[in-house]
């Protein structure tokens, strides 16, 4: 599987300041270990950014990543698609996410820019994350190499890039 450039992963400066900005005067949510954030098939309409802590995303109680990286965002696609929530996440520890509505992605370019920045990377990480499962396949890879790959494809479509520590 293709590996991951830390430096491609990032926002622009440029989107980190503008970004920052808008986190500044978004509400903060405080949710303690073992809580639902978000329900598969509500429509809620809500955009969350990781702010900090950890969550899990579950898809038809199935695992698809766990994620604690400041900056990682959820509900994305149902606020794009217009659509209910696909998956369940939950926190895994007490956790702090900003909190938009569906209104901040059609009014502010920089974080209609970050959400698609993050779909695009992550659209670019499983696009590679198939091929290299398909080749394995073909290859007649024993079931625990093909769980391995299986792993690493999770691993890429997490819920948001690592944004690193900008996110205070």
């Amino acid at each position: 599987m293709a590996q991951r450039n830390r430096t491609d992963e990032h926002p622009t400066d440029l989107d980190v300041t503008a970004f920052e900005k808008i986190l500044a005067i978004l509400p903060l949510e405080t949710y303690v270990a073992g809580e639902t954030i978000l329900k598969a098939g509500l429509k809620t309409g809500r955009l969350l950014i990781l702010k900090s802590g950890a969550v899990v995303v579950l898809k038809d109680c199935v695992e698809i990543a766990r994620v604690e990286e400041p900056g990682a965002v959820f509900g994305e696609l149902s606020v794009l698609l217009k659509q209910p929530h696909a998956a369940d996440v939950r926190t895994l520890q007490d956790s702090q996410v900003y909190v938009a509505d569906a209104a901040l992605l059609e009014k502010d370019p920089a974080a209609l820019l970050y959400v698609a920045r993050i779909l695009a990377q992550r659209l670019v990480f499983a696009d590679s994350g198939l091929v290299e499962l398909k080749k394995q396949l073909q290859a007649g890879q024993p079931p625990s190499a093909l769980g391995k790959a299986i792993e690493k494809l999770q691993e890429v479509l997490k819920v948001g890039w690592d944004v690193g520590p900008w996110i205070a």
